[in-house]
């Protein structure tokens, strides 16, 4: 038994001879906003498919709210709401109902919410489906998921066609619901999307989870590049542990100092920057941008960190 909202082990799918999926690892823990990032055929759209019981993993294990996707998929879906990258909806019908036929599919959702979801989304829900625009399509799903009570949102891409201000009110929109206790699935291009909202990533690579963890469990892993001034050189800064590409220049009065640190040592080498007269300093992390990089650019297998 497990308290995950979701849970795959060893997720396999072959679909003939390509391999979708290689022994897929993924854990999501109640309440938390878990990013879900990889490249176009990295295996995110089938994983979800085979979490919404749409397909079957060849083998495996696959656990969604305690159930199996495919054989009790009337009863989960009950309790999960999904908002894919490309909104198909009904063209006869207005943005108002297609968001009342999906309201019936779910026995109803609150009116009050939803049309406060509307006007936040700038919705018009009295013009035709068919002659919205791609992120108008995505408002529809948008309102629909977060109007309703759901355990669990899975999000595929879900601001594909919104504009920088939609996607402000839709990361908004998202924190109140994991604030009202839901948890989330969140597949994204957008990095800084992921950034601001995930307690947790895993970046899978060729169907298989090569990195989980918080930021700053994977930020461990890396370097921070540190620009600092000092009223004298550093030294003995090239010998310092997790030290990397020292430069030093003359900059008027003092001294501008620039290196790459690992993460465990930036207390060290800000100790010996303290000891030369430290004037001004700027660490800067990895971004996630730079997180899902490396673990594509480099040729070796990157170790899973565990949260």
């Amino acid at each position: 038994m497990t308290d995950a909202v979701i849970e795959t082990i060893g997720l396999r799918k072959r679909f003939g001879d390509f391999i979708a999926l290689d022994g897929l690892d993924l854990r999501v823990e109640p309440g938390e906003v878990h990013g879900f990032l990889g490249p176009n055929g990295a295996g995110k759209s089938t994983t979800i498919r085979i979490l919404l019981g749409l397909i079957r993993s060849s083998s495996g294990t696959a656990r969604l709210l305690g159930g199996d996707p495919w054989r009790d998929a009337v009863r989960l879906h009950r309790r999960i709401a999904y908002v894919p990258g490309d909104v198909s909806l009904w063209p006869g019908l207005t943005g108002g109902e297609c968001l009342d036929v999906l309201a019936a599919a779910r026995g109803g959702f609150d009116r009050v919410r939803r049309d406060d979801l509307v006007e936040r989304f700038e919705l018009d829900p009295g013009k035709k489906s068919q002659d919205y625009s791609k992120g108008n399509r995505q408002k529809v799903a948008l309102v629909a998921a977060f109007a309703c009570d759901s355990e669990l949102l899975i999000l595929d891409e879900p601001t594909s066609g919104l504009d920088p201000l939609m996607e402000q009110v839709f990361q908004q929109t998202l924190a109140e619901r994991k604030r009202a206790g839901c948890t989330v699935l969140l597949s994204s291009h957008i990095l800084a999307e992921v950034e601001a909202l995930a307690d947790r990533v895993s970046i899978i690579r060729q169907g298989r989870t090569v990195s989980t963890g918080t930021l700053h469990e994977l930020r461990r892993h890396t370097t921070t590049h540190v620009h600092a001034v000092t009223t004298v050189p550093p030294v003995a800064l090239d010998d310092a542990p997790g030290v990397s590409s020292v430069r030093i220049e003359r900059d008027g009065a003092g001294y501008a100092v620039s290196f790459g640190v690992d993460a465990g040592h930036v207390g060290e080498v800000v100790g010996a920057l303290h000891e030369a007269g430290l004037v001004s300093i700027t660490a800067n992390p990895p971004s996630l941008d730079e997180l899902f990089l490396r673990n594509y650019t480099s040729a070796e297998s990157v170790e899973t960190v565990e949260v």
